[in-house]
């Protein structure tokens, strides 16, 4: 199994009967796979402190629950986590979440096991999918025994490989009784400052369990050296050195373990610690007095490598393949009729600011587009042009823009939007509505009418929200039409007020759109003079000083056709 189906078959097992999230890669398939399991209720919610929030709700209510994200949507989650490990729980409660060492889809690389630490929960890390099934289970037996919350951290390798599982049968435990209890769960400070003592006694219980749990094994090999290591790290470490060092393995990584740490540094020469991203471990291991091998010889960015640990700690580097000739990068890029280009080449062109945000759509600040200037969190394009605004005044309003998708909006867009219009800077924002939340794989949000599963469910209408929330000024545009959307942003910018303009056209790659069919190039009329280049389409390249375009990419949409003035762009046949 893929390392987050394994989680989510661990969910089923464990007895899971509600789960709410919000995708974000490397951690979406977890919850798309549970809700293959028709006894667990599955949901996309807008963010991930509403999914916390919900997940928790039916913790309260006695059934099992899991929240899962990527690790930055658990700093849109820390706020109720924190206060969580303080109420703790009725019925288990898992937080999945999975970190993105190497940033193959992220803004940052954030260490999520800080958050185990700073809210004081527990945390357990698998290394292969086998422990992804076993510790989802393992969490939700924790979380009852120790009356807390449990963070499942995944990462990127751990999630997105495959290795085999042992299945089990689904074990649904008995329904929680719940009973009203103010001082538990009421956190105002009289009875939050009860509770702290008991969060304290509580991490007391769980170091002593750590210094004998199984998930945190001694591997004895060879002596000369020990490598305390954890997650995908401990696989590069016995696939470089095998048997041939000794290995304590950790799987819970908040707290660790003291005395099983000792004992394993005086049976070993030299003690390393193998662990991406920050020096969790290797700071602890210091901390109890110990020298150890760690970031002065390993990096605290990116991911690691089979031939870097072995390069790190003297083992048996591995030369890989050569290529024969140079490749050139290829680098992201949006697709062939991506609804978002036409938008993007129509700000490009007026030379406006675009502060962006977190979506497909981020490929907008890419050469040949080089439309956005600023991509900083969910929500914060449409706070920040408010910010922007406010500090330079009509020296920008009528230039500067915030551009965000329609889930993202929904994400924490909404809050930024209700700032403009309560505190009224001269601002525009732009909803980019292409009807799914692309850039995690097509996963439904509030704006898209359908649910989880695809069935029918409520629909946010965007221009009633927008109105509602003070904007006397909104606009829908088809992106497709650069003439449209030429006048729409022109006319906004020059508005004396608060307006939104939603670019509305569904994701070319949703499978009920239809598409037109492919357009060629007329090479008579074709002048070379690489207009149509200036919008980043995949489709269209140049040859012997001509456009020209691949037919197996291109939807028709006509946006590079606006552009030519020699009508040198003509459709091929029928729609696709």
């Amino acid at each position: 199994m893929l390392g987050n189906a394994a989680v989510a078959r661990g969910l089923y097992e464990a007895g899971c009967c509600v789960i709410s999230s919000y995708p974000g890669t490397p951690s979406t398939e977890i919850t798309e796979e549970a809700a293959k399991y028709d006894e667990i209720y599955c949901e996309w919610a807008p963010n991930e402190k509403v999914a916390l929030e919900t997940a928790f709700g039916a913790s309260l209510a006695g059934k099992r629950a899991f929240c899962g994200m990527k690790h930055v949507g658990l700093n849109v989650a820390a706020d109720p986590l924190y206060t969580m490990s303080y109420t703790g729980v009725n019925a288990g409660l898992v937080i999945g979440v999975a970190d993105d060492a190497g940033m193959h889809s992220s803004q940052n690389e954030q260490d999520s096991r800080h958050h185990a630490i700073a809210s004081k929960v527990p945390i357990l890390e698998p290394a292969d999918s086998a422990e992804s099934l076993a510790f989802a289970k393992l969490a939700f037996e924790m979380s009852e025994t120790f009356d807390t919350p449990v963070l499942l951290k995944m990462c990127t390798r751990v999630s997105h490989s495959q290795s085999v599982v042992d299945v089990g049968e689904r074990i649904e435990p008995p329904v929680k009784p719940y009973e009203k209890n103010i001082a538990k769960y009421v956190m105002m400070p009289g009875n939050a400052i009860r509770r702290h003592p008991v969060v304290e006694e509580r991490t007391r219980k769980l170091l002593e369990w750590a210094e004998t749990a199984s998930i945190n094994r001694v591997e004895m090999g060879g002596t000369h050296l020990g490598i305390i290591t954890s997650s995908t790290s401990y696989q590069y470490v016995k696939e470089v050195f095998g048997d041939s060092v000794s290995v304590l393995k950790l799987g819970l990584l908040n707290p660790l373990p003291v005395q099983l740490i000792l004992d394993f540094a005086a049976k070993v020469e030299k003690l390393a610690v193998v662990e991406e991203l920050d020096p969790i471990i290797e700071n602890h291991c210091r901390a109890l007095g110990l020298a150890v091998v760690g970031k002065d010889v390993l990096p605290l960015e990116g991911e690691f490598s089979q031939n870097m640990v072995a390069a790190a700690l003297d083992g048996e580097v591995h030369t890989g393949c050569a290529l024969d000739e140079a490749i050139p990068n290829r680098p992201p890029v949006m697709c062939a009729g991506c609804p978002h280009r036409g938008l993007f080449y129509t700000l490009n062109k007026n030379k406006c600011i675009v502060l962006g945000d977190i979506g497909c759509y981020t490929l907008g600040a890419v050469a040949p587009l080089s439309a956005m200037e600023m991509t900083l969190c969910m929500g914060a394009s449409v706070s920040a042009v408010h910010g922007f605004n406010k500090a330079r005044g009509a020296e920008t309003e009528g230039k500067t823009v915030a551009v965000i998708g329609d889930s993202t909006f929904m994400h924490s867009g909404m809050t930024g939007l209700a700032n403009i219009a309560y505190n009224q800077s001269n601002s525009t924002v732009i909803i980019l509505d292409n009807s799914i939340t692309g850039m995690t794989g097509h996963q439904q949000n509030p704006t898209t009418g359908y649910n989880i599963k695809g069935d029918p469910a409520g629909k946010i209408d965007l221009e009633a929200l927008c109105r509602a929330m003070g904007f006397h000024r909104v606009r829908v545009v088809d992106p497709y039409d650069l003439q449209a959307c030429d006048t729409a942003v022109k006319e906004e910018l020059a508005a004396a007020e608060p307006s939104v303009i939603i670019s509305r056209r569904p994701c070319a790659l949703l499978k009920y759109v239809k598409h037109k069919a492919p357009l060629t190039v007329d090479f008579e009329k074709c002048k070379g003079c690489k207009a149509c280049m200036r919008i980043g389409c995949p489709a269209i390249s140049q040859q012997n000083g001509k456009a020209r375009i691949d037919a197996t990419q291109c939807v028709g949409c006509g946006v590079c056709a606006q552009l030519c003035k020699f009508d040198a762009f003509q459709s091929v046949g029928k729609e696709a």
